[in-house]
């Protein structure tokens, strides 16, 4: 008994020093769920033929919701009017309520993209593709090929790429009315593509980069991309399409009063010296001056004296195409002279100072030009007025690492209606030589001048170019340091610049590459590439 008893206190002790090696804390939950939603069964089944429905059920093993499926959703052949997707929360059910008319022997395909995800962790379903026919059977040809800018290093994703039939119903203007025959979307920046699920047959190929999504060719908004030939499927081949923006035909744009002595005419398109007469009695001593804005497709005209008619007619010519508008005349207060300058801070070596005016100038007088450096050395400057863009070109010889001081004495400038400027100052340094980097290009292998080499920054804005008639280093000197790429054109017609390509003419925009790597210029070095083109 009493060995018993000694027991009892040490199966206690043991049982406390259980208690005592349990750790505290909370439930960790498992680990985080990575699998994607599985399909359970679908009704009708998918890869269904002779479908005669109108919803499509498909079940999946948990529950799932829809992430941005307007955007995601890919239906070939586009319908008239958008099935009814569900479910708008949460369901284990994905419905799809069809409100178009389908047409017969037809294979349908809704792919999904990464729409599909389940519930808790947003898991997609990636890339899961609902086909049936409405035939007696499931058509299974491919097509394959990549889209790339005419302009951009990588194309802009996603970018809707477009199958149109040609039978006997086809012309070139269905791409501005009628949604194509297939369609499918670039996955990613290498811009490649895949059309599944095709019927044989002769086909127009066309790449749309859209601004409404409703896979009609609007030019205003659009970039198009297209094969020249008509294509055949089946077919081995893999395709390459150019995007590009098209310049739009000459359009005429209704002209605005915006000051008591200033209309704006607006217009579309390209124009070889748009001419503007007024065809309404004005005064003997009426004149009239015009130039071009810098940024925006239109004419400043500026007239004196102010009228009081209320209205004006003018003819706009541009070539052979002339209109005719009237204006309704306002009560506007006139303008006075306000001078603004191009770059303030530091300007580079080889810059030139410009100075804009917000009304016409017509005339300038050097010797009210003073230019003084941080010793007080006058600089005379030479000074162009350029009419055409309506700013004055201020030339003087610029040192590295000094201050300029830029004194405009009254009558400096003066404008159309003879008023002329107050004084002005400005204030401009440089910046020592070193602190910008350059670029030295040699190509190799050029089959056909001319060329515009360009260097663009990470924006494809472009910082500076040169035009190439014959071999020869291009030099890019001054740069600010960045990273940088280097554009090539090859500008075929000769006018030395870009020029897009047209659907209708079945022009494609003149060639552009990319040196294959980005460019990092450092201040005070000097770097020397060659391009070997292809």
């Amino acid at each position: 008994m009493k060995h018993r008893l000694l027991y009892i206190p040490i199966v206690f002790l043991l049982s406390l020093s259980f208690v005592d090696c349990a750790k505290k804390g909370s439930p960790t939950g498992g680990p985080r769920d990575t699998i994607a939603p599985i399909i359970v069964r679908s009704n009708p089944e998918n890869y269904s033929t002779n479908f005669k429905g109108n919803e499509i059920e498909i079940r999946f093993n948990e529950y799932i919701k829809l992430k941005d499926v307007n955007k995601e959703l890919i239906i070939s052949p586009p319908m008239s009017y958008a099935p009814i997707i569900s479910p708008l929360s949460t369901s284990k059910s994905l419905i799809i309520k069809i409100q178009d008319t389908l047409k017969p022997n037809t294979t349908y395909s809704f792919n999904f993209g990464n729409s599909i995800v389940d519930n808790n962790e947003e898991n997609a379903l990636e890339y899961f593709k609902y086909v049936f026919s409405t035939g007696s059977y499931i058509d299974s040809l491919k097509l394959k090929g990549k889209v790339k800018d005419a302009k951009l290093l990588t194309p802009e994703i996603p970018t809707t790429v477009m199958l149109y039939e040609v039978d006997e119903t086809f012309s070139d203007s269905i791409i501005y009315s009628k949604k194509p025959t297939y369609i499918t979307v670039t996955k990613d920046s290498t811009g490649t593509f895949e059309f599944t699920n095709l019927r044989e047959g002769k086909y127009l190929l066309t790449a749309l980069k859209e601004k409404n999504n409703d896979y009609i060719f609007q030019p205003a908004n659009d970039k198009i991309g297209f094969v020249n030939e008509v294509i055949s499927i089946p077919t081995d081949t893999t395709y390459t399409l150019t995007l590009f923006k098209e310049t739009p035909n000459y359009k005429f744009v209704r002209p605005t009063q915006i000051g008591k002595n200033h209309i704006v005419f607006g217009y579309q398109g390209r124009t070889n010296n748009l001419k503007i007469d007024v065809l309404s009695n004005v005064p003997q001593d009426f004149e009239a001056i015009s130039f071009k804005d810098e940024v925006k497709d239109s004419i400043h005209y500026w007239f004196k004296p102010a009228l009081t008619l209320d209205s004006l007619v003018f003819s706009v010519t541009n070539n052979k195409i002339i209109d005719t508008t009237t204006l309704r005349m306002r009560e506007l207060y006139k303008d006075s002279l306000r001078i603004s300058a191009s770059q303030s801070g530091t300007i580079v070596l080889k810059d030139t100072f410009k100075l804009r005016a917000n009304t016409p100038l017509v005339a300038i007088d050097t010797s009210k030009f003073e230019i003084r450096d941080k010793d007080s050395t006058l600089i005379r400057p030479t000074v162009n007025l350029n009419k055409n863009r309506n700013y004055a070109e201020v030339f003087f010889p610029k040192m590295e690492a000094q201050n300029y001081n830029i004194k405009l004495l009254p009558g400096a400038l003066t404008d159309f209606f003879e008023h002329a400027n107050d004084t002005l100052f400005y204030n401009l340094k440089t910046k020592n030589a070193s602190d910008y980097g350059s670029l030295s290009l040699r190509l190799e292998n050029v089959k056909s001048y001319p060329l515009i080499i360009q260097l663009v920054d990470k924006k494809f804005n472009v910082v500076a170019q040169h035009y190439l008639t014959e071999k020869n280093t291009v030099l890019f000197s001054e740069i600010s340091p960045d990273t940088y790429y280097i554009r090539i054109v090859f500008d075929d017609n000769q006018n030395q610049r870009w020029d897009t390509g047209s659907f209708l003419n079945r022009l494609q925009p003149e060639k552009i590459i990319y040196y294959p790597k980005q460019l990092e210029i450092r201040a005070n070095w000097s770097l020397n590439e060659t391009f070997i083109l292809k």
